[in-house]
């Protein structure tokens, strides 16, 4: 595994001593900068920005395009209001379909009983993504499920344009709920859950690391005593996801649009594969900042800018502070 920002950290980075123009003393604070000084300061800003960029980028296009064929399980994972990120995975895709890649795509934007509103959109308007989204998109508030479409429909498109398979992937809010009240049972059958994996022992590193991931993904604000029943939940969309994938993998490949979480080789979908594992190539897309999810739990790791976004835990300490 490698991450494709890697060589930045044996980057020299300008520090502010050695990019910036020295001011002028206290005396002349107040006298118009010399054609010579707006020189050098536009100079240092370049300089900056060029170093800062090459720290937020991801590596030259077709590093690990190879991998990208054939009957391969392609992971691509996402922080999912990050616009660079989709940018990247939809260069990718869209290189790999060039070159003549004919894989399905499964997005965990569609809840898996929206199946059939896909092919029925399909059917009736095959060109048009935004007929899809509308029959299929998860109902609720927010922008169609919590989702920015205008991140996904681009993927929805490469799908149409190639007519590939597209997949409903997810496991619904609603289920994903009825499993934290009522356990596994309250959504699957027997012969459900014993075909997903979910009747066999979850190991304890397996058990808490999901725990962990369910308490800093929600603030650190639950009760512990919500954290297996949620890590529950989270195993259940991961486990419907590698069904999917399974089923959508009859002799082709499978590309998974999915958060970083889903997409982790020990805890996410590939632990739910089985024997389809080892056909299994994983990229998480990470935050420069994000020094909390170990990279050895993907093949590949892209790095981004941050995203500009609210304090996502904002409201998680305005209820706390009601209490």
């Amino acid at each position: 595994m490698r991450e494709s920002y890697e060589a930045c950290k044996g980057l020299a980075i300008p520090s502010p001593e050695d990019a910036r123009v020295r001011a002028p003393d206290r005396s002349s604070r107040l006298m118009k900068p010399s054609v010579r000084v707006m020189k050098q300061m536009r100079s240092a800003v370049f300089v900056l920005a060029a170093f800062l960029g090459a720290c937020t980028t991801t590596a030259p296009p077709g590093g690990w395009d190879h991998r990208l064929r054939g009957d391969a399980l392609v992971l691509l994972g996402e922080v999912h209001d990050n616009a660079q990120q989709h940018q990247l995975r939809l260069a990718t895709l869209q290189r790999a379909f060039a070159s003549g890649w004919r894989p399905a795509i499964a997005m965990e934007q569609f809840d898996r009983e929206r199946q059939a509103d896909i092919d029925r959109a399909r059917r009736e308007r095959p060109a048009d993504a935004q007929h899809v989204i509308d029959a299929a998109a998860p109902s609720g508030n927010r922008a169609r499920g919590g989702w920015n479409w205008n991140f996904y429909r681009p993927f929805v498109e490469l799908a149409l344009r190639y007519d590939v398979p597209l997949i409903a992937a997810n496991l619904s809010n609603a289920d994903a709920a009825r499993v934290v009240r009522g356990g596994y049972s309250a959504v699957f059958s027997e012969a459900e859950i014993a075909a997903l994996g979910l009747d066999l022992p979850v190991a304890p590193e397996v058990q808490s690391a999901q725990e962990r991931e369910i308490d800093a993904g929600h603030c650190h604000a639950l009760p512990r005593s919500m954290w297996p029943r949620m890590a529950q939940a989270q195993s259940a969309r991961d486990a419907v996801m590698a069904e999917v994938l399974r089923r959508g993998a009859q002799g082709r490949g499978v590309v998974l649009l999915a958060g970083n979480g889903h997409v982790r080789r020990d805890i996410g979908v590939p632990h739910w594969l089985g024997t389809a594992k080892k056909r299994v190539f994983a990229v998480g897309y990470l935050e420069i900042n994000n020094d909390s999810t170990p990279v050895s739990v993907f093949d590949e790791v892209v790095r981004t800018a941050v995203a500009e976004r609210a304090d996502p835990c904002a409201e998680f300490k305005r209820r706390a502070a009601d209490k």
